[in-house]
Protein backbone atom coordinates (compact mmCIF):
# COMPACT_ATOMS: atom_id res chain seq x y z
CA UNK A 1 0.00 0.00 0.00
CA UNK A 2 1.32 3.45 -0.95
CA UNK A 3 1.96 5.81 1.95
CA UNK A 4 0.02 9.06 2.22
CA UNK A 5 1.76 11.88 0.38
CA UNK A 6 3.82 14.04 2.75
CA UNK A 7 3.07 17.47 1.33
CA UNK A 8 5.04 19.31 4.02
CA UNK A 9 8.22 17.37 3.21
CA UNK A 10 7.72 17.96 -0.52
CA UNK A 11 7.21 21.71 -0.04
CA UNK A 12 10.35 21.87 2.11
CA UNK A 13 12.28 20.05 -0.64
CA UNK A 14 11.26 22.66 -3.23
CA UNK A 15 11.68 25.60 -0.82
CA UNK A 16 8.04 26.71 -0.74
CA UNK A 17 6.93 27.81 2.75
CA UNK A 18 3.24 27.08 2.10
CA UNK A 19 1.19 25.24 -0.47
CA UNK A 20 -0.01 27.47 -3.32
CA UNK A 21 -3.67 27.91 -4.12
CA UNK A 22 -5.01 25.41 -6.67
CA UNK A 23 -5.29 27.95 -9.48
CA UNK A 24 -3.24 28.94 -12.53
CA UNK A 25 -0.82 31.12 -10.57
CA UNK A 26 -0.37 28.35 -8.02
CA UNK A 27 0.36 25.81 -10.75
CA UNK A 28 2.99 28.06 -12.31
CA UNK A 29 4.64 28.74 -8.94
CA UNK A 30 4.64 25.07 -7.91
CA UNK A 31 6.19 23.79 -11.14
CA UNK A 32 8.81 26.54 -11.15
CA UNK A 33 9.85 25.77 -7.58
CA UNK A 34 10.02 22.05 -8.36
CA UNK A 35 12.31 22.56 -11.36
CA UNK A 36 14.58 25.00 -9.51
CA UNK A 37 15.08 22.53 -6.65
CA UNK A 38 15.00 18.98 -8.05
CA UNK A 39 17.50 18.17 -10.80
CA UNK A 40 16.76 16.00 -13.79
CA UNK A 41 19.08 12.99 -13.92
CA UNK A 42 19.28 9.39 -15.10
CA UNK A 43 22.38 8.29 -13.18
CA UNK A 44 20.74 5.33 -11.44
CA UNK A 45 20.48 3.62 -14.82
CA UNK A 46 24.28 3.75 -15.09
CA UNK A 47 24.71 2.63 -11.50
CA UNK A 48 22.68 -0.51 -12.18
CA UNK A 49 19.88 0.45 -9.81
CA UNK A 50 17.10 0.78 -12.36
CA UNK A 51 14.19 3.23 -12.22
CA UNK A 52 11.36 2.30 -9.86
CA UNK A 53 7.96 3.93 -10.23
CA UNK A 54 6.74 2.74 -6.85
CA UNK A 55 5.39 6.00 -5.37
CA UNK A 56 7.12 5.50 -2.02
CA UNK A 57 10.42 4.73 -3.75
CA UNK A 58 10.14 7.86 -5.91
CA UNK A 59 9.39 10.01 -2.86
CA UNK A 60 12.26 8.48 -0.89
CA UNK A 61 14.67 9.14 -3.74
CA UNK A 62 13.68 12.65 -4.89
CA UNK A 63 12.44 14.16 -1.62
CA UNK A 64 13.96 12.34 1.34
CA UNK A 65 17.18 11.38 -0.43
CA UNK A 66 17.54 14.74 -2.23
CA UNK A 67 18.28 13.07 -5.52
CA UNK A 68 16.92 13.90 -8.94
CA UNK A 69 15.17 11.73 -11.48
CA UNK A 70 13.91 11.68 -15.02
CA UNK A 71 10.43 12.39 -16.37
CA UNK A 72 8.62 9.29 -15.11
CA UNK A 73 9.83 9.94 -11.57
CA UNK A 74 9.60 13.74 -11.63
CA UNK A 75 6.12 14.02 -13.04
CA UNK A 76 4.74 11.21 -10.88
CA UNK A 77 5.96 13.09 -7.80
CA UNK A 78 4.61 16.36 -9.19
CA UNK A 79 1.24 14.76 -9.94
CA UNK A 80 0.93 13.49 -6.37
CA UNK A 81 1.74 16.99 -5.09
CA UNK A 82 -0.89 18.49 -7.41
CA UNK A 83 -3.52 16.09 -6.07
CA UNK A 84 -2.51 16.78 -2.45
CA UNK A 85 -2.98 20.52 -3.02
CA UNK A 86 -6.36 20.03 -4.67
CA UNK A 87 -5.67 20.24 -8.41
CA UNK A 88 -7.50 18.06 -10.92
CA UNK A 89 -4.72 16.41 -12.93
CA UNK A 90 -3.75 13.24 -14.79
CA UNK A 91 -0.68 11.98 -16.68
CA UNK A 92 -0.15 11.97 -20.44
CA UNK A 93 2.48 10.35 -22.67
CA UNK A 94 4.42 12.14 -25.41
CA UNK A 95 6.74 11.48 -28.34
CA UNK A 96 10.00 13.45 -28.16
CA UNK A 97 10.94 14.77 -31.62
CA UNK A 98 14.32 16.32 -30.83
CA UNK A 99 16.79 14.78 -33.25
CA UNK A 100 14.25 12.18 -34.42
CA UNK A 101 14.62 10.80 -37.95
CA UNK A 102 11.34 8.86 -37.76
CA UNK A 103 8.25 8.73 -35.55
CA UNK A 104 9.65 8.33 -32.01
CA UNK A 105 8.13 6.15 -29.27
CA UNK A 106 6.16 7.57 -26.35
CA UNK A 107 9.06 7.98 -23.92
CA UNK A 108 8.04 11.15 -22.09
CA UNK A 109 5.34 11.80 -19.54
CA UNK A 110 3.91 15.05 -18.19
CA UNK A 111 0.61 16.16 -16.65
CA UNK A 112 -2.67 17.58 -17.86
CA UNK A 113 -4.19 19.91 -15.26
CA UNK A 114 -7.76 21.23 -15.45
CA UNK A 115 -8.43 24.60 -13.81
CA UNK A 116 -11.92 26.12 -13.99
CA UNK A 117 -12.73 24.01 -17.04
CA UNK A 118 -9.52 24.95 -18.91
CA UNK A 119 -6.89 22.29 -19.59
CA UNK A 120 -3.22 23.16 -19.00
CA UNK A 121 -0.06 21.22 -19.70
CA UNK A 122 2.38 21.09 -16.78
CA UNK A 123 5.77 19.43 -17.16
CA UNK A 124 8.14 19.16 -14.19
CA UNK A 125 10.36 16.60 -15.85
CA UNK A 126 11.68 17.50 -19.30
CA UNK A 127 15.46 17.33 -19.11
CA UNK A 128 16.43 19.47 -22.11
CA UNK A 129 14.64 22.73 -21.39
CA UNK A 130 12.02 24.40 -19.22
CA UNK A 131 8.42 24.80 -20.36
CA UNK A 132 6.20 26.79 -17.97
CA UNK A 133 2.62 25.56 -17.61
CA UNK A 134 0.56 26.54 -20.67
CA UNK A 135 -3.16 26.58 -21.39
CA UNK A 136 -3.95 23.85 -23.91
CA UNK A 137 -4.95 26.09 -26.81
CA UNK A 138 -3.91 26.24 -30.45
CA UNK A 139 -1.31 28.99 -30.90
CA UNK A 140 -0.68 29.46 -27.18
CA UNK A 141 2.84 30.80 -26.62
CA UNK A 142 5.03 31.42 -23.59
CA UNK A 143 8.55 32.79 -23.10
CA UNK A 144 10.89 31.14 -20.63
CA UNK A 145 13.45 32.79 -18.33
CA UNK A 146 16.31 31.43 -20.48
CA UNK A 147 15.04 33.42 -23.47
CA UNK A 148 13.40 30.55 -25.38
CA UNK A 149 9.80 30.53 -26.54
CA UNK A 150 7.37 27.60 -26.57
CA UNK A 151 4.26 27.34 -28.71
CA UNK A 152 1.41 24.83 -28.76
CA UNK A 153 -0.34 23.90 -31.98
CA UNK A 154 -2.66 21.20 -33.19
CA UNK A 155 -0.99 18.53 -35.28
CA UNK A 156 -3.00 16.59 -37.89
CA UNK A 157 -1.07 13.36 -37.28
CA UNK A 158 -0.11 13.46 -33.62
CA UNK A 159 -2.77 15.47 -31.77
CA UNK A 160 -0.78 18.34 -30.29
CA UNK A 161 2.77 19.55 -30.88
CA UNK A 162 4.86 21.58 -28.47
CA UNK A 163 7.39 23.68 -30.41
CA UNK A 164 10.46 25.48 -29.09
CA UNK A 165 12.45 28.40 -30.48
CA UNK A 166 15.74 29.32 -28.85
CA UNK A 167 19.26 28.30 -27.97
CA UNK A 168 19.76 24.55 -28.38
CA UNK A 169 22.71 24.40 -25.97
CA UNK A 170 20.64 22.87 -23.15
CA UNK A 171 19.57 20.12 -25.57
CA UNK A 172 23.18 19.46 -26.64
CA UNK A 173 22.37 20.70 -30.13
CA UNK A 174 19.25 18.63 -30.70
CA UNK A 175 16.34 20.42 -32.26
CA UNK A 176 18.60 22.92 -34.01
CA UNK A 177 17.53 25.15 -36.86
CA UNK A 178 15.90 28.53 -37.37
CA UNK A 179 12.46 29.25 -35.97
CA UNK A 180 10.27 26.95 -33.95
CA UNK A 181 11.35 23.30 -33.81
CA UNK A 182 9.25 20.33 -32.62
CA UNK A 183 9.93 19.33 -29.01
CA UNK A 184 7.26 16.72 -28.32
CA UNK A 185 3.81 15.67 -29.51
CA UNK A 186 0.95 14.17 -27.54
CA UNK A 187 -2.70 13.26 -27.50
CA UNK A 188 -5.13 13.45 -24.60
CA UNK A 189 -5.56 9.68 -24.43
CA UNK A 190 -5.38 8.41 -20.83
CA UNK A 191 -1.99 7.14 -19.68
CA UNK A 192 -2.69 4.26 -17.31
CA UNK A 193 -0.14 2.97 -14.76
CA UNK A 194 0.59 0.01 -17.05
CA UNK A 195 1.31 2.39 -19.96
CA UNK A 196 3.69 4.42 -17.81
CA UNK A 197 5.39 1.27 -16.50
CA UNK A 198 5.97 -0.03 -20.03
CA UNK A 199 7.27 3.31 -21.32
CA UNK A 200 9.52 3.68 -18.28
CA UNK A 201 10.94 0.18 -18.77
CA UNK A 202 11.80 0.83 -22.42
CA UNK A 203 13.29 4.23 -21.66
CA UNK A 204 15.45 2.87 -18.85
CA UNK A 205 16.63 -0.33 -20.56
CA UNK A 206 16.39 -0.26 -24.37
CA UNK A 207 19.74 0.07 -26.21
CA UNK A 208 18.12 2.66 -28.51
CA UNK A 209 17.05 4.84 -25.59
CA UNK A 210 18.91 8.10 -25.07
CA UNK A 211 19.10 7.33 -21.37
CA UNK A 212 21.06 4.10 -21.83
CA UNK A 213 23.53 5.93 -24.07
CA UNK A 214 24.25 9.11 -22.10
CA UNK A 215 24.57 10.19 -18.49
CA UNK A 216 22.37 13.28 -18.25
CA UNK A 217 21.95 15.83 -15.47
CA UNK A 218 20.23 19.22 -15.74
CA UNK A 219 18.55 21.84 -13.62
CA UNK A 220 16.62 25.05 -14.17
CA UNK A 221 18.31 28.25 -13.01
CA UNK A 222 16.44 31.45 -12.07
CA UNK A 223 17.38 32.97 -15.45
CA UNK A 224 18.74 30.03 -17.36
CA UNK A 225 19.60 26.36 -17.48
CA UNK A 226 22.55 24.11 -16.64
CA UNK A 227 23.29 20.64 -17.95
CA UNK A 228 25.81 17.81 -17.89
CA UNK A 229 25.78 15.39 -20.82
CA UNK A 230 28.44 12.81 -20.04
CA UNK A 231 31.49 15.06 -19.47
CA UNK A 232 30.16 18.08 -21.42
CA UNK A 233 29.05 20.92 -19.15
CA UNK A 234 26.80 23.79 -20.26
CA UNK A 235 25.47 26.68 -18.22
CA UNK A 236 23.43 29.60 -19.48
CA UNK A 237 22.26 32.35 -17.16
CA UNK A 238 21.01 35.56 -18.71
CA UNK A 239 23.13 36.24 -21.76
CA UNK A 240 26.39 34.64 -20.68
CA UNK A 241 26.97 30.98 -21.74
CA UNK A 242 29.62 28.77 -20.17
CA UNK A 243 30.61 25.49 -21.79
CA UNK A 244 33.41 23.04 -21.20
CA UNK A 245 34.61 19.46 -20.88
CA UNK A 246 35.08 18.00 -17.41
CA UNK A 247 38.46 16.36 -17.22
CA UNK A 248 38.50 14.44 -13.94
CA UNK A 249 36.15 12.50 -11.65
CA UNK A 250 36.93 14.94 -8.82
CA UNK A 251 35.74 17.93 -10.84
CA UNK A 252 32.70 15.98 -12.04
CA UNK A 253 31.78 15.12 -8.46
CA UNK A 254 32.22 18.73 -7.37
CA UNK A 255 30.09 19.95 -10.26
CA UNK A 256 27.32 17.51 -9.34
CA UNK A 257 27.30 18.86 -5.80
CA UNK A 258 27.78 22.60 -6.33
CA UNK A 259 25.60 23.14 -9.40
CA UNK A 260 23.04 20.34 -9.22
CA UNK A 261 22.82 19.61 -5.50
CA UNK A 262 23.71 15.93 -5.95
CA UNK A 263 26.11 14.48 -3.40
CA UNK A 264 27.72 11.33 -4.81
CA UNK A 265 30.45 9.21 -3.31
CA UNK A 266 33.72 8.96 -5.25
CA UNK A 267 32.99 5.28 -5.87
CA UNK A 268 29.64 6.14 -7.43
CA UNK A 269 31.19 8.65 -9.82
CA UNK A 270 33.78 6.04 -10.78
CA UNK A 271 31.00 3.52 -11.45
CA UNK A 272 29.43 5.89 -14.03
CA UNK A 273 32.26 4.92 -16.40
CA UNK A 274 33.04 8.43 -17.60
CA UNK A 275 36.76 8.55 -16.86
Amino acid sequence: MTSQFDLSAYLARIALPIAPVADASGLIALQRAHRLAIPFENLDIWLGRGISLDPDAVFAKLVTGKRGGYCFEQNQLFLRALHAIGFEARPLLARVWLGAAEVPPRTHTFNLVTIDGQDWIADAGFGGSYTPPMPLADGEMVETPDGARHRLSRDPDHGWMLMREGDTGPMDGRGGGPGFQPQYSFTLDPAYPTDLALANHWTATAPASRFTQLRIVSIVLPQGFASLTDRAYSRRSGGSPTEGEIGSPLVYRMRLSLMFGLDFEAEEVEALGLF
